[in-house]
């Protein structure tokens, strides 16, 4: 029996091609990740797919992927790994099948800008027959105050594989998070690829000093090598390959392919994009870089 044919598609209420999709039939395949929970607070209502939900998703259990698409008619696709992970594009390109046998309409992917190598990802999607965005962000702004780079820019530095000259147009998630709201719920942007980037290209030195003034103590960039990151990223107990992975991305791209500003960001959402200096005040005003207590 042909299970493509046979697979019921549930019906939906009929839609003009203007009209909003509402929260209730948008869900966050990654929304408890940083992207997915800016969307979530912008779009009450949005469903938001976790392996801790209910019903639970995972993205390497293909048998959890149906009970989230029930009536879902817009999909936030952000990749727990990254989209240039090993088996990212297969998962992928099986979710937007069962998707679109499911009756979904719209497709957003959250992919990396200047990077080739997510390349399949994003044909994962686009070859979908669905509705699709491509989302491909700068480097995240919030990389320094959530996670990532956050104890380290606290004990004054961060380190990184790349030179003090490299630059980079910093994305604020926020930003990022909006322009999504607005591509999952209404019309226009299907058939698009928007690089969302800051308003200005930063050089580390420069970034180093923007976190010093929010912060109101010194701030400094420390360049290594990569093998000496990739070591240190496996010191830490990082797996082997995934630390690979996170340096090759470090290395090429800060390598001045991605310092060019676009006005996706203000296309999208008819205002300027945030610049790094506001989004590193309004951080350091909310306490991401308190020293710890005690």
């Amino acid at each position: 029996m042909n299970t493509e044919t046979s697979t019921p598609r549930p019906s939906s209420p009929a839609r003009a091609a203007g009209d909003q999709i509402p929260a209730e039939r948008v869900l966050l395949a990654g929304g408890t990740g940083k992207t997915g929970r800016r969307i979530a607070a912008l779009l009450p209502g949005a469903r938001i797919a976790s392996r801790s939900g209910a019903p639970a998703f995972d993205w390497h259990r293909p048998d959890t992927w149906p009970g989230s698409l029930a009536g879902v008619e817009a999909v936030y696709l952000s990749y727990p790994e990254d989209v240039a992970a090993p088996g990212a594009a297969e998962n992928l390109a099986a979710f937007a099948a069962l998707a679109a046998r499911l009756g979904t309409r719209r497709l957003v992917l959250l992919s990396g800008r200047g990077m080739p190598w997510a390349a399949d990802s994003e044909r994962a999607v686009t070859a979908s027959g669905l509705e699709w965005t491509v989302l491909r962000g700068s480097w995240f702004a919030q990389n320094f105050s959530e996670e990532f780079l956050v104890d380290e820019v606290r004990g004054g530095t961060f380190t990184l594989p790349v030179p003090p000259t490299a630059a980079e147009p910093f994305v604020d998630l926020d930003d990022l998070a909006e322009v999504a709201v607005a591509v999952l719920t209404r019309s226009g942007h299907a058939g698009r690829v928007y690089e969302l980037t800051g308003p200005r290209a930063l050089t580390l030195s420069e970034t180093a000093e923007a976190l010093s003034a929010a912060i109101g103590r010194p701030v400094t960039h420390r360049h290594v090598t990569p093998e000496a990151y990739r070591e240190t990223l496996v010191a830490g107990g990082l797996p082997e390959a995934h630390a690979g992975l996170l340096t090759r991305l470090f290395v090429e791209v800060f390598d001045g392919r991605n310092s060019r500003v676009t006005d996706d960001i203000p296309a999208v959402l008819g205002r300027p994009a945030g610049d790094f200096a506001r989004y590193a005040r309004r951080a350091a005003a909310a306490g991401a870089w308190a020293p710890a207590a005690g």
